[in-house]
């Protein structure tokens, strides 16, 4: 019988074109499914808690696998931390029961999303920040990004899955806050579809500058449409944060 592993690790989005498996191109998942595969002879097949779009980062994503028994846990760490240096850090890796998902076990998952002026920004946080031309009141823009907490059908802020049939997520909450010169957005829900935070976050930012309406985001929710045009903000200053279990 196999073993299932739980793994814990954080990536640099923009070392990768995206988290989930592509032919051809370098993504997080492939990377890891690869180096696993060359080192322990392993085919794995990784489930994760959420996919990440081109350019978005992690603190802490959550996944797991199963694996023959007979290959010692640490090495996996050791391999992948060494292989990856500068993209991948694996945090912790163990064995847990064969019932565990990370994708359907999770009970909440938390996303960041940071912002600073434009003129602020160094070389060295050109793909971590996303920029802005305009200081943003903290209390104006809270207001806005409250109208997506609770329970929505959320069709009208999301790009067209097929892996995600059912629209409904619940917001938990969403909370802005100033930081080191940036501002920063920690948005917290059961689940989020593709894309969905950066077309919140971008739909927020129109609503705050007078791109669209102050009625934009209510309508958006209360008239669901997959196929109505989106807002994205830009993927560098997003962070898949906390995983709750």
């Amino acid at each position: 019988m196999k073993k299932n592993i739980k793994m814990i690790y954080q990536y640099d989005g923009s070392k990768f074109f995206g988290f989930q498996r592509q032919k051809g191109k370098k993504t997080v998942q492939g990377e890891i499914e690869k180096i696993i595969k060359n080192t322990f002879s392993q085919e794995i097949n990784m489930i994760s808690s959420g996919r990440t779009d081109k350019g978005v980062h992690a603190y802490e994503q959550v996944s797991n696998f199963f694996i023959d028994r007979n290959i010692p846990i640490i090495p996996i760490k050791r391999q992948l931390n060494k292989s990856l240096k500068g993209e991948i850090k694996v945090l912790s890796v163990k064995e847990v029961p064969h019932t565990f998902n990370a994708r359907f076990d999770a009970k909440s998952r938390t996303y960041l999303y940071i912002m600073k002026i434009e003129d602020k920004i160094t070389p060295f946080e050109s793909s971590y920040i996303t920029p802005i031309t305009k200081p943003i009141e903290i209390k104006k823009f809270q207001k806005i990004l409250d109208e997506f907490v609770g329970t929505h059908n959320f069709s009208s802020f999301m790009k067209k899955d097929k892996a995600y049939r059912n629209p409904i997520r619940e917001i938990f909450y969403i909370n802005c806050y100033s930081e080191n010169d940036t501002l920063k957005i920690e948005i917290c829900g059961n689940g989020f579809l593709k894309t969905m935070v950066r077309i919140m976050i971008g739909s927020a930012l129109a609503v705050y500058f007078e791109k669209e309406n102050s009625e934009y985001i209510k309508k958006r929710l209360q008239n669901p449409n997959e196929n109505c045009k989106k807002i994205l903000a830009s993927s560098e200053g997003l962070y898949l944060y906390k995983v709750n279990y």
